[in-house]
């Protein structure tokens, strides 16, 4: 089901399409691509929403924070805003300080997606992105699909360029298994990632190069604990607490696991690329949906992606895509629930 979900100021109209499956549903908009709602039963089959998101058009419009977004050409950020390929130094926005943070000052998150096709239960998207647009070379056609099973919502990534260039996407959905109406819940949550690493960052939460372990940090979440962590440790208080990328291990399973023990509903994430950055919101503050207000901490981004800054770290997984290549992703967030 499509709706009409406003009109952008040069008149283009922005949808809202709805999509159900079994007891799930959820609501994708055409402006950013962004799910902007998720219901979902809990272990009493009580069905809650459990993303942030906004009322109108207007709302989506004037917040910064990437609710529910699509995020490229790059997401998370580039240090010192520019990137060499080919011997060429490409300059893209400084939007966070000296850096680049998620395809810069008109990302793939603030335009209007074109829908290629829907029916009950899956959405197509697209998206063309023009040569230099944000800096970034070569024109770029991205494809989206949204795709809601039984189990939960799948998202499938493709991208193809008639130049060499860069191309990390992501969603930026902030969840709350609690429900998005329960900003107060959000780090009673407790999460378990397959991930023996992270990237160190400097005070501007751009990667040092090394890749350290877990063990005896806070950012040890091979098994599970509560988001809630002391924003005052030295390793989260530069960006006011988690907003970290976690080098996933090599191997099946999730990459990881979200667990609301109160309600019951349990999310995993499954992801072919090879990092997932967690963010706990620390400088979220806007009214959301149903004129809640979402403060600090009252969700949590599962962002898989390629590492941050990686073009400027050769010796990382590359998100090069070269010229006629079609570069290919999928992440499925998929839903179960667990007993008290």
């Amino acid at each position: 089901m499509k709706k009409r979900f406003g009109q952008m100021p040069d008149g283009t109209q922005a949808e809202e399409v709805v999509l159900q499956k079994g007891t799930l549903c959820c609501s994708i908009l055409t402006y950013g691509g962004a799910v902007r709602t998720l219901t979902v039963p809990d272990r009493q089959g009580r069905l809650t929403d459990v993303v942030l998101g906004m009322d109108t058009l207007e709302d989506y419009r004037r917040q910064d924070k990437y609710l529910g977004a699509l995020v490229g050409r790059y997401a998370n950020r580039i240090g010192g805003a520019s990137f060499v390929l080919g011997e060429k130094t490409y300059p893209l926005a400084a939007n966070d300080g000296q850096n680049h943070l998620h395809g810069g000052l008109a990302g793939f998150d603030k335009q209007v997606w074109n829908i290629e096709s829907c029916t009950d239960d899956t959405l197509v998207l697209t998206l063309h992105s023009p040569d230099g647009q944000e800096g970034y070379p070569g024109n770029l056609d991205v494809r989206v699909t949204y795709r809601l099973d039984e189990n939960g919502l799948a998202i499938d990534y493709h991208a193809q360029c008639d130049q060499d260039t860069l191309c990390n996407l992501t969603n930026h959905a902030y969840f709350n298994l609690a429900g998005q109406d329960r900003p107060e819940a959000a780090m009673s949550q407790t999460l378990q990632l397959r991930a023996r690493q992270f990237t160190e960052v400097d005070h501007a939460s751009i990667p040092t190069g090394r890749l350290l372990p877990v063990a005896g940090t806070p950012l040890d979440f091979r098994t599970p604990k509560a988001l809630g962590l002391d924003s005052h440790h030295p390793l989260l208080a530069p960006q006011g607490g988690l907003d970290h990328n976690f080098v996933l291990d090599p191997g099946a399973g999730p990459a990881a696991r979200l667990v609301c023990n109160e309600t019951g509903r349990v999310l995993s994430v499954y992801t072919d690329r090879p990092g997932i950055q967690v963010y706990t919101a620390n400088s979220l503050c806007v009214r959301g949906k149903g004129g809640v207000a979402y403060g600090k901490r009252s969700g949590v981004c599962l962002e898989t992606q390629f590492f941050p800054d990686a073009p400027n770290h050769p010796d990382w997984p590359s998100s090069l895509i070269r010229a006629g290549e079609t570069a290919e992703s999928t992440t499925e967030f998929v839903w179960e629930t667990c007993r008290p």
